[in-house]
């Protein structure tokens, strides 16, 4: 009688055992900013897989695959201005401390691994101003000492609290007013055909002189907007004057001056246009050999919802060889009443998801800092960044996009491989890495009023989990 109570309590356990769903090793860890609540980029606990085959129809899903990886990760970052840099030096000593650690610790902030300054004055200065004296061809004058007092301290303090490295990439708005057909920095004009080589050796002499004072220069863009006639700094090419300009003098000149590592980013404007830049300055076989990438903005969208990224899709279809880098956006029209807008963000992340699931390999934002006005700004062009400081007080103030910003620049890390991750719900926007260290990160966005119940699915098993009302989630996957 024993031996058969023994046997039915060990049938039974096994019975009851079996009913268990049986619990995975993998674990997902979730990060989460939310509007209405206090969640910014905070970490809510881990979630554990469960295995799980075939998920329904009525069973809201994100799914992940591994198994196939496309662009690799360059960075993802911010541009040091002059406007940045001055308003930084108003800070007290410990906001400019926290500031730094929120940008580019890597723990404690955001990480930024990227960064994009400006080759002589832009909008986003105190006033116009060149590296050399007026009528220099011969570039003898030339000195970064503009730089000196603001934008060159930053950067420095930058790079050390980003851990002593940031990929960094210059820009230029505008060639000094003598190499132009208007004599002006501003409103447009073109760089006069006497000047190109000059112009291409001012390139040089900038990066030399970065580089003197240990800040060393990963890449260049030929030219911020260049079909933009601004009120600010600006100059005009058209898509085969940069082709010329590139195969001619810009490309030539970086490699006979030993910086042909030097990474030549081309177009550096909007989407709605980046097919026929790409196509004229890629096709020509004798331009394309100097360029590492195109780059673009996303100012061409502002008046509708729909941003062009199937035109990021056909760049990358049609010259897989090089890279998409995403190089300057900004919500303009500063307004501080706005300030805590939650669509700041959400330009942001849409932007983005969009972005790399369409083969972006890198994303810099516009300035880092500006103070209460949006500027300063040396034409009144106000705009958001996502941190702004009251210089009246010395107090910081975070907008949202600097947290949707961090849940993608904390978390995916320089050579990160994109992979496949597809949502059963249009309200679930989602983008998908694969670590250097084998961890796997999900991003998923949701702009609607909806809280909406939702599951991970990756190679056979779920992790059940819920989106709320205007919220992004970074989920890390061991």
């Amino acid at each position: 009688m024993y031996q058969a109570n023994l046997f039915t309590l060990v049938l039974a356990f096994l019975l009851v055992s079996t009913d268990k769903p049986k619990t995975s090793a993998k674990q997902a860890e979730k990060f989460t900013t939310a509007e209405n609540t206090n969640l910014r980029i905070s970490n809510e606990g881990k979630l554990n897989f469960t295995p799980y085959s075939q998920p329904l129809e009525t069973e809201p899903t994100v799914f992940i695959n591994t198994n196939k990886t496309f662009q690799t990760m360059v960075g993802i970052g911010g541009a040091i201005t002059d406007a940045s840099a001055e308003v930084f030096a108003k800070l007290p000593a410990e906001q400019q401390k926290e500031f730094l650690t929120a940008y580019y610790d890597k723990e404690k902030g955001i990480g930024y691994n990227l960064l994009r300054t400006n080759i002589n004055s832009c909008d986003f200065s105190s006033s116009s101003y060149t590296y050399v004296k007026e009528n220099d061809k011969d570039l003898k004058t030339f000195s970064v000492a503009p730089d000196e007092q603001f934008k060159i301290p930053l950067i420095k303090k930058a790079i050390a609290a980003a851990g002593g490295k940031l990929t960094t990439y210059v820009s230029p708005w505008s060639p000094p007013a003598f190499m132009k057909t208007n004599n002006s920095m501003l409103q447009g004009g073109k760089l006069k055909a006497e000047y190109q080589q000059a112009w291409a050796n001012y390139y040089i002499k900038f990066i030399q002189e970065y580089e003197k004072r240990n800040i060393p220069i990963w890449g260049l863009t030929m030219q911020n907007e260049p079909m933009a006639k601004q009120r600010w700094e600006s100059c005009i090419y058209t898509a085969e004057e940069e082709r010329d300009f590139i195969k001619n003098y810009l490309g030539p000149t970086l490699h006979k001056s030993g910086m042909a590592n030097k990474k030549l980013i081309a177009w550096d404007h909007n989407r709605d246009l980046i097919y026929h830049r790409a196509s004229t300055i890629l096709n020509d076989p004798q331009a394309s050999k100097y360029v590492w990438g195109i780059g673009f903005h996303w100012y061409e969208t502002w008046t509708g919802s729909k941003m062009q990224f199937d035109n990021l899709r056909k760049v990358n279809e049609s010259f897989p060889d090089k890279q998409l880098i995403f190089t300057e956006g900004c919500k303009e029209k500063f307004s501080l009443d706005s300030i805590n807008n939650w669509s700041l963000g959400e330009r942001y992340g849409h932007s983005m998801i969009n972005d790399f699931n369409n083969g972006t390999a890198a994303w810099t934002d516009w300035n880092i800092l500006l103070d209460e006005k949006g500027g300063p700004n040396h034409v009144q062009n106000y705009c958001f960044a996502p941190i702004h400081a009251d210089t009246r007080t010395g107090k910081l103030i975070y907008t949202n996009a600097y947290y949707y910003l961090g849940h993608f620049s904390k978390f995916i890390k320089p050579g990160a491989k994109r992979i496949i991750t597809s949502s059963t719900r249009d309200i679930l926007q989602t983008s998908g890495f694969l670590n250097p260290d084998g961890k796997i990160v999900i991003v998923v966005m949701n702009t609607s009023d909806k809280n909406l119940d939702y599951q991970l699915w990756l190679n056979g098993e779920v992790a059940k989990t819920q989106s709320q009302p205007h919220s992004i989630s970074t989920f890390i996957v061991n």
